[in-house]
């Protein structure tokens, strides 16, 4: 039996929500709390607020958070002018790391540096492990300097140890829209890559390759999956694997307040026929949370995770 912890934010309007939350489950469609709502991990370096987690486990047994670096709070009005295309254009090239062997002790925040000069802001990153390399892909969605920071397309790194990294390459791209929050993952040998194409469809679209870095070619039944979700409200892939073996895919819903923004879940029995089904009535969380990841835990990490207290001194 596993149980399931999702890595998130808040889209408060104040620094605190900008910064690593937890929560956890035991089914996946039921969450609780970490830290009593509290952060568990605060930015201070960059940006000072972090946005769109992702976490894995390495083959090693170690945790891994990487974020976007930036903070709505701080930036957007004295740095950014209330602009998101200058925030696209100059915000971070680098992501904010964290490492942990239990999930409660975690590391000193890292900046990560994977974009150059050439990149805008470097949004969004997912992790996945390539069996066939033994090494880690990190893809992000970024704008570039080659389209003169037009649409935004996809990018990757690769890395073994989360210490070196290497040069940054175009993993896809759209012709007619930008694409972002990149979400991967493996079955039965195949990868599944969930996007957000911010036109032409304005929704998640599913794509399928051979090879963690492609070529990719487009699951058209998974569009019929999202023929009733409405365009340009829905955002942040993220999937897991249940116990019973079906997939649980969670879009995060943005229509509405930011106090009521939060994942819708879909269920699929397999990744491959790119047919899902949504199931809004069996999900519950206990306040508004924002782009995270869900990853798989045992029942003695969830244990630890709830009985997790972190006093105000502590950060």
């Amino acid at each position: 039996m596993q149980a399931y912890l999702f890595v998130h934010f808040k889209e408060k309007r104040t620094p605190d929500g900008e910064q690593v939350y937890f929560g956890v489950s035991k089914n996946g469609f039921d969450w609780e709390e970490v830290n009593g709502g509290d952060p568990v991990l605060w930015s201070y370096f960059g940006d000072k607020g972090v946005r769109d987690f992702t976490i894995t486990r390495t083959k090693e047994g170690k945790f891994v958070i990487l974020a976007t670096d930036l903070s709505l709070s701080y930036g957007m009005l004295n740095q950014y002018n209330h602009s998101w295309a200058k925030a696209a254009r100059y915000g971070s090239k680098s992501l904010a790391m964290w490492q942990s062997n239990d999930l409660v002790n975690w590391s000193e925040q890292k900046m990560v540096q994977l974009g150059d000069d050439d990149f805008g802001c470097v949004w969004a990153p997912d992790i996945i492990y390539d069996k066939n390399n033994n090494d880690y892909v990190i893809h992000w969605s970024s704008s570039h300097s080659s389209n003169e920071y037009g649409f935004k397309g996809i990018y990757y790194s690769r890395t073994k140890d989360f210490e070196n990294f290497s040069k940054a390459q175009l993993l896809i791209k759209k012709e007619d829209s930008g694409i972002i929050d990149s979400a991967m993952y493996e079955e039965d040998g195949k990868y599944y890559l969930f996007l957000k194409s911010e036109q032409n469809p304005g929704k998640i679209i599913l794509m399928k390759s051979d090879s963690i870095t492609g070529p990719f070619e487009r699951i058209h039944s998974f569009d019929q999956s999202m023929e009733t979700v409405e365009a340009g409200q829905y955002e942040a892939p993220t999937a897991v694997r249940l116990d019973d073996g079906r997939w649980c895919l969670f879009l995060d819903f943005y229509g509405c307040s930011a106090e009521e923004q939060g994942y819708v879940p879909f269920i699929a029995d397999r990744l491959a026929n790119g047919e899902f089904i949504r199931s809004d009535q069996s999900f519950t969380f206990p306040y508004g949370y924002k782009h995270g990841t869900i990853l798989a835990i045992t029942i003695e990490e969830y244990e630890r995770l709830k009985s997790y207290k972190k006093l105000p001194s502590e950060y």
